[in-house]
């Protein structure tokens, strides 16, 4: 009784010096103030644009910090169940990206005769891990009831269509696979959505980041794309909505591979993303943390790395997760970025009077900019 007495009056207990305010130190607008990102385009004395992306590439591989060791014989692939669907086949497979893991996915693939353009797709963050690549690709049979209906729930967010299945049958090669944390890529003891920043916090104490570990896979599962025979690996982009945007253009930047890319519900500057301006429950995250990355580029920076490839970019105005001011300046920035190589037609921005949502009309949107890049 004593106990339960102690920790109940422990969680209520406040100081009337602190530090830390709303997740955020109270010196935030200072650190903020000291952001000058010198490896920027446009700030970094290298004038060569290839040259400054070599550059800002590694700096940024620098900071994922230690890479998962590749597999010793390639990408060992097994198929664990298959079925035909209305137009396409789909797969539950798993693949050796790492020496220390295999990864579950799905892959999608048109009937007729290929090779095929093909799309990554990432999927989102939500809050949600029980289940990951369910959320872009309908489960197949073999799958668990509840995962079924899991996925059927989840859809919500994107006005009850699969974005994989609505990609396939317009005639591309669609994967996804399970990011760490989600699906089954995730804990033993079951969800516990309070765990992920511990557990995070823990790899980092191997010298590895979380967050690093998903953009290294999302690397590596498009090099496995590119290899399939019904693939054509001239034609692969990459889509994703809310975290999956945020994983689409990172993989961009970072992937020769990929070709294409369309981002949906993340982008902003880190200095509206990590200020007190707005009334806020979340700001960043080990979700997207590269540690020191800040110090070096904004995201906007990092997108630019895609430069010259053909990129789409929504965000919604009713988006509170990112405040509008900081996606204007986002997109400003990368707009400079693919103008000063000659390639401004082939960037895309656009701010929609949408929520964090990914609806139909959004999806849409995504399929006609593959079908006029891809």
């Amino acid at each position: 009784m004593f106990c339960l007495l102690l920790a109940m009056t422990a969680s209520a207990q406040k100081r009337a010096k602190y530090e830390f305010q709303r997740n955020l130190p109270v010196y935030a607008d200072s650190l903020i103030a000291d952001f000058a990102y010198p490896l920027a385009w446009g700030n970094s004395d290298i004038t060569d644009f290839d040259e400054w992306r070599q550059v800002a590439r590694q700096k940024v591989f620098d900071c994922m910090l230690t890479p998962p060791p590749p597999p010793a014989r390639g990408y060992e692939t097994k198929v664990i169940c298959e079925e035909q669907r209305e137009g396409y086949k789909a797969r539950k497979i798993e693949i050796r990206l790492s020496r220390y893991y295999t990864v579950p996915a799905y892959v999608l693939i048109p009937d007729g005769k290929g090779p095929f353009p093909a799309v990554n797709l990432l999927h989102d963050h939500g809050g949600h891990l029980f289940i990951g690549k369910e959320k872009m690709i309908r489960p197949l049979a073999c799958e668990d009831s509840v995962v079924i209906k899991d996925a059927e729930a989840w859809l919500k967010g994107y006005e009850g269509q699969f974005l994989g299945d609505y990609l396939v049958r317009q005639g591309c090669v669609v994967f996804s696979s399970d990011a760490p944390m989600w699906g089954e890529r995730g804990q033993k003891e079951g969800v516990q959505r309070d765990r992920y920043d511990m557990i995070a916090g823990n790899m980092m104490m191997y010298g590895i980041d979380l967050s690093a570990y998903m953009t290294y896979d999302d690397i590596a599962a498009t090099d496995y794309l590119a290899s399939m025979p019904e693939v054509d690996a001239r034609r692969i982009g990459c889509a994703g909505w809310s975290m999956g945007g945020y994983r689409a253009w990172m993989l961009a930047a970072l992937s020769d591979k990929i070709k294409v890319g369309a981002s949906v519900c993340w982008m902003v500057t880190a200095d509206e993303q990590m200020s007190f301006k707005y009334q806020r429950t979340e700001n960043g995250g080990f979700a997207n943390c590269f540690p020191g990355l800040r110090r070096w580029l904004d995201y906007p920076h990092v997108a630019s790395m895609a430069c010259p490839k053909a990129m789409l970019f929504i965000n919604g105005s009713q988006d509170k997760l990112f405040p509008v001011p900081g996606v204007e300046k986002a997109f400003q920035t990368m707009h400079d970025t693919w103008e000063s190589q000659g390639h401004a037609d082939r960037l895309e921005t656009e701010i929609w009077d949408i929520p964090h949502s990914c609806g139909l009309k959004v999806q849409e949107r995504v399929l006609q900019f593959f079908r006029k890049h891809l």
